[in-house]
């Protein structure tokens, strides 16, 4: 059999050639391996991402980094302080400041030496803007000594403890300060509330020997805590004290005014003297018990 032109087999260019079209075959190829490479490439890269991501949550996770960029690694549970485990330190506690008047009022505080040197230190006697020198002081146990009229009686029923007196002068006139101590304020008071007469003057240092005798004098009696004081005033020369005057009667407030505060000083210097006291006594317990 043979076959015309157009038959089933034509010749090279036709419709069903059996050969090859090889320039076909080989772009195609080539197509074919622009593509795998392009995949590879896309999926490294996607992997380099997914495990940066990864690396950089692991580091936020361990606490971050450093300001120099360094990672610091979180504390142990054995490295941190617990909220409670603060240092401890002794409970000491301090009473509270000894009270002044305590020391004026009961006669087994107040210990502090009694003396016109302590009682009446000053050379002057100030008041405000007044002030008067001081010309003699004394003391003694027999207190009746230091009285007259009804105060000598008053002081030796109540028990007296000691007398002590200061004269301060100036200007013409003086006043006598005195201060009976008992063992109790409710003896103080009772000789308060009876004395009608009152101190024996005590002269010396240009106040004569009869200051305040034979004339009228200014005279004033008071108590605090367990000690009861007087004062007695007037004029140097004798002269009567009257309602009119002032002078007199000046040095007179002067002088228990200042009798006063000396007695309540003694009773703020030992009260002083104890809470130092108790604080070292608190310090060397605290230093104990560290």
């Amino acid at each position: 059999m043979s076959y015309g032109q157009g038959g089933p087999f034509d010749g090279p260019g036709g419709s069903m050639s059996s050969t090859p079209d090889w320039d076909a075959l080989a772009d195609e190829s080539e197509a074919r391996s622009r593509r795998k490479r392009w995949m590879w490439i896309g999926g490294g890269a996607l992997a380099a991402l997914a495990v940066a991501g990864i690396v950089a949550a692991a580091v936020m996770a361990g606490g971050g980094s450093s300001p120099g960029g360094n990672p610091t690694a979180a504390p142990s549970s054995s490295d941190q302080t617990a909220p409670d485990d603060k240092p401890s330190f002794p409970d000491v506690s301090v009473p509270p400041p000894p009270n002044p008047r305590d020391y004026i009022t009961d006669p087994k505080k107040d210990t502090a030496p009694l003396t016109p040197a302590t009682l009446f230190p000053q050379k002057s006697m100030i008041v405000g803007e007044h002030s008067y020198p001081r010309t003699s002081t004394a003391t003694t146990k027999d207190c009746t000594a230091g009285a007259q009229g009804a105060l000598v009686s008053s002081l030796a029923h109540n028990g007296c403890k000691q007398l002590l007196r200061a004269t301060y002068s100036k200007g013409g006139v003086a006043v006598t300060i005195g201060v009976a101590v008992f063992n109790s304020p409710a003896q103080a008071a009772k000789v308060m509330n009876e004395a009608r007469t009152n101190l024996m003057p005590l002269p010396g240092g240009g106040v004569p020997s009869d200051f305040c005798q034979g004339h009228k004098c200014r005279m004033a009696t008071n108590a605090t805590g367990r000690y009861a004081y007087f004062t007695i005033a007037g004029y140097l020369d004798g002269k009567d004290v009257v309602a009119s005057e002032t002078k007199a009667r000046q040095i007179a407030r002067d002088g228990g005014a200042y009798a006063f505060s000396q007695i309540t000083q003694r009773g703020k210097d030992q009260a002083a003297k104890a809470a130092e006291k108790q604080l070292e006594e608190a310090r060397k317990k605290a230093g104990q018990s560290s």
